[in-house]
């Protein structure tokens, strides 16, 4: 791969993160069973920050095995398809009041008024909250629609001729 592709994939995995608020968590949870759970999430440039109730199970999960994975997914059909996926640390800190990059997540997929309310509605629920700041280890960008697959997808395609 040269330089121009791994920009152009960088640009296209940021596009992916700024575009978003939504993904998907993979952890294992304290009965040591996997789950994926359906997350908001906000790219600070350097870490994905997910935000919940303190008294969240996944809270003391992530305390215990802070390994997790990411998973950002756009594209209405398979050939249109993207997605990144991350793997890292989780690192939690419990705050007093709302998790200013909760609020910032919402507000990507809202009007102002909508936000206004929501973020009301928020400070009026949460006395605490936990930040959990997933600090990439490794990252895959993939595109379904322009040929960037995983690698063994290409091996199967190369060797059905495709």
């Amino acid at each position: 791969m040269d330089q121009h592709e791994i920009d152009s994939e960088l640009a296209s995995a940021r596009e992916l993160l700024d575009s978003t608020s939504a993904a998907h968590l993979a952890y294992t949870a304290s009965d040591g069973s996997p789950r994926v759970v359906p997350v908001g999430i906000w790219w600070t440039g350097e870490e994905l920050v997910v935000s919940t109730a303190a008294t969240a199970p996944k809270v003391a999960a992530l305390t215990a095995r802070p390994e997790v994975a990411v998973a950002i997914d756009a594209g209405d059909s398979p050939a249109g398809a993207r997605s990144l996926s991350v793997r890292g640390r989780a690192d939690i800190r419990i705050v007093d009041g709302v998790v200013e990059e909760f609020l910032a997540a919402a507000r990507k997929s809202m009007t102002p008024e909508a936000a206004a309310e929501f973020e009301n509605g928020c400070r009026a629920m949460y006395d605490r909250m936990a930040r959990i700041a997933i600090t990439p280890r490794w990252a895959r960008y993939y595109d379904f629609g322009t040929g960037r697959v995983p690698k063994f997808l290409q091996e199967l395609a190369e060797r059905a001729g495709r």
